[in-house]
């Protein structure tokens, strides 16, 4: 049989699956999206999956070129499909006696939860409904099948207001004295789906569609389009998810899981996807519909017997009030975790005790559970050791990598729901995601709380610190996205009342408000009024385990940008082999030496500069001190000043006053000095190597300091570290010439006095077009070069990074830049630029040094790149070194 490659060539669109057929498998999750190919792979290994067929994402593609419109040719396959589930089932689609139900659901390449739609039970009419009643024997189940479809296709397809069909089911069960939708009775259900109607009518300007061809062709449509909506757009965004992709479309034979006690619908994890823990975690609910678990509309109830006594929950797990299912369940999961060799994210549904599956992928997991289930799989024989390094997302790893709650101090526990995604986080409480996204971009942690959140929301819930929901369940929207994100959630607490148009919480007779201060233990479920202390995490176990197995397998080496003791101890104590880029400035700009700095600037000769200067050297050389002890023996990249002067002189008329008095000048003095200074365009200004060349002084102090410094520590702990002193912004040879003359000097000043030498380098920062084109004749004095991504993508795309935001999110969004060029690296531009420079340089000096200390540095795409043309290094800030360290692993692999 022709692979479903090999079909898409021939022009083909749709593929079966179910029912001894499978036209697709596992590996066509391009073409079938992930959805698709998984469920033509469990029909082919048996599993009991209800047949149906696959629209492909070659089609979404084609939908949107030609109009949004079907070919003919494509709806004579779908027809054909729809023989296919009719020939395995005896059913007939639109046969008012037995009628065929299907479901449409979408299907990306990469699952993305909740972010495009679902519609259920489609084929439902008023003539069909009567069938579906007299066929099941449950004119109930019948008549809140139909309720249930043309709500969800009035909302997805008709795009009707989802909050009015919402309301006139509550007024339905209030006006009766119900609290759930079960307890509505057929004739009740059948007064609501004529209310259905009629809102229909009312909203939509027609009767509700009772053609069912017309009803799929619309769902079909609809969930194509879903695949441009905001939502989904934004959850692309977040995930480097290319728009260019599209979306497959499954249609399925529906199987009820609302047909009376002996049916039910779930969702599962073959291992806990919280904390990797190989034990079965999930939750179901009797007589619903999967969408009521997914949603968070109910409650679920526990998979298993030990989750519910965890949890001192009541209501019986499936292991006991279903025990011959849940044990057909668990063989299914055997089944799937030896046959993908990964933790799978499972739906299914039991109709009248028949268990059916409906979906499997790779499950989404926290940092914590990922090296732990890679670990232990690796461990266990199912996969290898380098399979296990490449199965962990290396941005996933920034989960681990900060703070979680002090279990010693005090807190103000208000309230508790559940464990929904680990972590924990503070912030100020917000009510609506838009509020979360303005407050969070103004620099405010935030909370987002809500009764429950939909796809909606994925804006809102990215910018929060951490989420909390009323309502909803632990495999809710709320939950899975959250862990996706790697975002502290707390879901399903239900003692919280929250007003979101009031803006307050209430909760045990307290009230906490918009802007009040709350904190949540995703790991405990805990709601707590106000801040809570944080502890360091421990990073040892699995955690220490994986990156061990990465370190063997990566060839970059990993450093870190710090200049500070404590920035180089907690980069040395994650892994670092040294610092990629001390920026000095930083520590030109300390208090208790600014006045120093400004008494530099404003002296009217060389002979005030140097006296000025003298004040510095001891308190630069403490700086470098205390690097090179916590790095001792390590390679440590210090750049020379680099900002324009102006930078360190007041700006506001109120200060001129205050600073003159402090560095002793006139304040009139003071601000002509400032008025000299001044730059239409700092960044391409006086800076860098253009200060060392007109003020040769400054870096003579500099050089002074770092060996000084670098004997001083060597003596005291018999272990020198290896200085490289970089020179920022040289665009020419003779830039370099002039000022490692400078250094040199410097350093055999120092040596000759202290009667001792250490190893050094004399480098430069490539951050200029014109240095990454001219590097063969820079390499002939520079012994090393330093890639700064952020000034070199800067001047190569003539961008602002301070003023990009204000457009960048709409190129990314056209497709102009395929990711913001400042947080992965512009491979085709600037990455060029960097291919020639590695290039041009190795080829004057083979033994040339090359590393990166931009943001990128950091960037698992962007170190990808590194490993490919070569570098030694990438250099990253302190928490993103285990990030890094990761990523130089698994690009090492995928270079093999």
């Amino acid at each position: 049989m022709a692979t479903a490659a090999q079909a898409a060539n021939d022009g083909q669109y749709v593929y079966r699956f179910g029912g001894g057929v499978s036209d697709g498998g596992k590996g066509d999750k391009n073409l079938l999206g992930g959805k698709g190919a998984n469920l033509a792979e469990m029909a082919s290994i048996g599993l009991p999956v209800p047949p149906g067929f696959t629209i492909s994402t070659a089609m979404c593609t084609r939908y949107y070129d030609e109009g949004e419109q079907f070919p003919e040719s494509v709806r004579a396959e779908v027809a054909n499909g729809i023989a296919h589930i009719e020939e395995v089932t005896g059913k007939r689609f639109g046969d008012p006696t037995s009628p065929l139900l299907v479901s449409v659901r979408s299907g990306a390449r990469v699952s993305m939860p909740g972010m495009m739609d679902t519609v259920l039970n489609l084929g439902l009419n008023d003539a069909t409904v009567e069938g579906l009643a007299k066929g099941s024997g449950d004119e109930r189940f019948a008549w809140d099948s139909y309720r249930r479809f043309i709500q969800m296709y009035a909302d997805v397809v008709l795009e009707l207001d989802h909050g009015a069909f919402e309301e006139a089911l509550e007024i339905a069960k209030e006006d009766r004295g119900y609290t759930l939708d079960t307890e509505l009775a057929a004739d009740d259900l059948k007064a609501l789906v004529d209310e259905y109607k009629g809102l229909v009518r009312q909203e939509w300007g027609k009767d509700f569609p009772q053609d069912v061809h017309d009803q799929l062709w619309g769902a079909v449509g609809a969930v194509f389009g879903s695949w441009q909506s905001e939502r989904a757009k934004v959850y692309r965004r977040l995930n480097d998810i290319p728009g260019t992709w599209g979306t497959a479309v499954n249609v399925q034979a529906m199987v009820f899981g609302n047909m009376g006690d002996t049916s039910a619908t779930g969702v599962a994890f073959t291992r806990d996807p919280s904390t990797g823990e190989n034990a079965y975690y999930g939750e179901f609910l009797i007589n619903a519909q999967g969408e009521d678990v997914v949603a968070g509309i109910r409650t679920p109830q526990y998979l298993t017997r030990a989750a519910r006594e965890a949890a001192g929950a009541k209501p019986a797990s499936m292991e006991e009030a279903m025990p011959e299912v849940y044990g057909q369940l668990a063989d299914v999961f055997q089944t799937l975790e030896r046959h993908y060799r990964d933790m799978q994210d499972i739906e299914f549904t039991v109709e009248q005790t028949k268990l059916w599956m409906l979906q499997t992928r790779s499950g989404k997991r926290t940092a914590k559970a990922a090296l732990k289930i890679a670990v232990e799989m690796a461990n266990d024989g199912l996969i290898t050791r380098e399979e296990a390094v490449a199965r962990v997302d290396p941005a996933a790893l920034d989960q681990l990598l900060h703070p979680a709650l002090d279990p010693d101090a005090p807190r103000d526990v208000i309230a508790k729901g559940l464990p929904a995604s680990p972590g924990a986080a503070s912030g100020k409480a917000v009510f609506d995601a838009d509020t979360a996204e303005k407050m969070a971009a103004a620099g405010e942690e935030v909370i987002l709380v809500r009764t429950e959140t939909s796809p909606e929301d994925i804006h809102g819930m990215h910018a929060a610190k951490g989420i909390l929901t009323a309502r909803g369940g632990m495999t809710s929207h709320a939950a899975v996205v959250a862990r996706g994100m790697g975002r502290p959630c707390v879901s399903g607490a239900g003692s919280v009342a929250i007003s979101a148009k009031d803006k307050v919480i209430r909760v045990a007779g307290r009230e906490v408000r918009e802007g009040d201060i709350l904190t949540i233990d995703g790991s405990t479920g805990e709601v707590m009024a106000g801040a809570v202390a944080t502890v360091q995490p421990e990073l040892a176990g699995d955690f220490g385990t994986l990156m061990e197995w990465a370190d063997g397998v990566r060839r970059l080496k990993v450093r870190a940008n710090a200049e500070t003791p404590h920035d180089c101890q907690v980069a040395r104590d994650f892994g670092a082999e040294g610092v990629g880029l001390c920026r000095t400035e930083h520590m030109f700009f300390d208090a208790a030496r600014i006045t120093s700095v400004r008494q530099m600037i404003l002296a009217e000769d060389e002979k005030g500069r140097r006296t000025a200067l003298d004040k510095l050297l001891p308190e630069q050389r403490a700086d470098f001190a205390g690097i090179f002890e916590v790095m001792a023996g390590l390679p440590v990249t210090i750049r020379l000043l680099d900002p324009p002067l102006h930078e360190f002189l007041p700006h506001e008329e109120n200060e001129f006053a205050e600073v003159a008095a402090a560095a002793g000048v006139d304040a009139e003095v003071l601000k002509r000095r400032a008025a000299e200074l001044h730059e239409f365009n700092p960044m391409l200004g006086h800076r860098g190597v253009r200060l060392g060349v007109t003020y040769p002084e400054i870096y003579e102090m500099q050089a002074r300091a770092i060996f000084e410094a670098a004997i001083d520590v060597a003596e005291k702990s018999g272990e020198a570290p290896i200085p490289e002193v970089m020179i920022p912004l040289v665009a020419t040879k003779r830039e370099l010439d002039l000022m490692k003359a400078v250094v040199d000097r410097a350093a055999q000043a120092v040596f000759g006095e202290r009667g001792r030498e250490i190893e050094y380098l004399v480098g430069t920062m490539i951050e200029l077009p014109r240095a990454a084109l001219k590097a063969g004749e820079i390499a002939e004095s520079g012994e090393f070069f330093s890639f700064g991504t952020n000034d070199l993508t800067q001047t190569t795309l003539g961008v602002s990074r301070d003023d990009a935001a204000r457009f960048l999110g709409a190129y990314v969004e056209q497709g102009i830049y395929a990711k913001d060029p400042f947080v992965s690296l512009d491979v085709e531009g600037v990455g060029e630029l960097v291919e020639l420079a590695v290039e041009r340089g190795r080829k004057t000096r083979p033994d040339i040094k090359l590393g990166i200390c931009g943001e990128h540095g950091g960037d698992p795409a962007s170190i990808a790149f590194c490993e490919k043309v070569g570098l030694n290094y990438v250099s990253a800030s302190p928490y993103r070194v285990p990030i890094a360290r990761l990523a130089a692993a698994q690009a090492a692999l995928q270079a093999r």
